[in-house]
């Protein structure tokens, strides 16, 4: 039976969570790759409800280290409101815009959610499990991962409105953990396949398992693409490369394991930095691979050139 739900884009320029100026493009250049016209094309109804705007709000924190804290939590509160309205109209996907978006993304997915329970799928070289009082750097963009976990330390944040358990949380693809982030994931239990685990175990067999726990939960999932889960020889355009990512086949397969399974009902597309892009080469891939995820096959290909 064929997914009927519509698509719909929203941009998120939000380039406050971190320091790097030129995720606020985001959006728009995974416009021009032609993101509409890649899922168009795949018999999906698309509905694009432009950008996003926000109103600072005001709060302060104890960790001097943060910044643009007023512009997070506007943020927060402005995708939260829209995803949450998409996603009972039908399958919201945020162009972003830096991590920071999830705050208020999967919030707005659980307001939706109802008594279905929300699973989430963290593709992403960091943990992004730091909270405002923890992160050193300041940037916000990595503490999603601790917010919609339910940890202390989000104040003047709203409360997440059903933290997830760890069991419904799959950081995926992670190689980058900073001690303090180790020693939290250890406390919480939340599920971390590293490029390591990839590299015992495959690409195929720990996602699978995840997934069969989605379904025999009867639940939704929630996908978060950062771009640095790819490997920055094949998508440049972060300021967080880290080495060792996944590769094009790989990310493929993971996206065609998630059209498979038919259990993905959201999706964040985060950290794309257009500044850095060498001629649109990741934003171009990362609409390849929402292509993948929304039911292209790999002989459906079409030869390109770069040149």
């Amino acid at each position: 039976m064929s997914d009927q739900r519509l698509r719909i884009l929203i941009g998120a320029p939000v380039d406050a969570g971190q320091r790097r100026p030129g995720c606020l493009m985001g959006p728009a250049a995974l416009r021009v790759a032609g993101i509409a016209a890649a899922i168009r094309d795949l018999g999906h109804a698309v509905e694009d409800r432009g950008d996003l705007a926000m109103t600072p709000q005001p709060g302060t924190c104890p960790n001097p280290a943060v910044h643009s804290l007023p512009e997070v939590l506007g943020w927060t509160a402005a995708i939260r409101a829209a995803t949450r309205d998409a996603m009972r109209a039908g399958f919201p996907i945020l162009l972003g815009g830096d991590h920071a978006l999830s705050l208020g993304s999967v919030a707005g997915v659980v307001e939706a959610a109802g008594d279905r329970p929300l699973f989430v799928l963290w593709l992403d070289a960091h943990s992004d499990i730091h909270t405002p009082l923890t992160t050193q750097s300041g940037n916000l963009h990595g503490t999603p991962v601790a917010y919609l976990a339910g940890l202390e330390g989000f104040d003047p944040f709203p409360p997440f409105p059903a933290p997830l358990p760890p069991d419904r949380i799959c950081l995926y693809g992670i190689r980058s953990v900073d001690p303090a982030e180790h020693a939290v994931l250890q406390r919480v239990g939340i599920e971390v396949t590293d490029m390591r685990a990839l590299d015992e175990q495959g690409i195929v067999a720990p996602l699978r398992a995840f997934l069969a726990r989605v379904a025999a939960a009867g639940g939704l999932l929630h996908v978060s693409l950062d771009v640095d889960f790819l490997d920055p020889s094949i998508a440049p355009a972060v300021g967080t490369t880290v080495p060792g990512g996944t590769t094009f086949r790989e990310a493929h397969l993971v996206m065609e394991l998630l059209h498979d399974s038919g259990l993905v009902t959201s999706l964040d597309l985060v950290e794309l930095n257009p500044f850095l892009d060498d001629r649109g080469m990741t934003a171009r891939l990362m609409v390849d691979l929402v292509g993948s995820l929304m039911g292209r096959k790999v002989f459906d290909r079409p030869t390109r050139s770069f040149a």
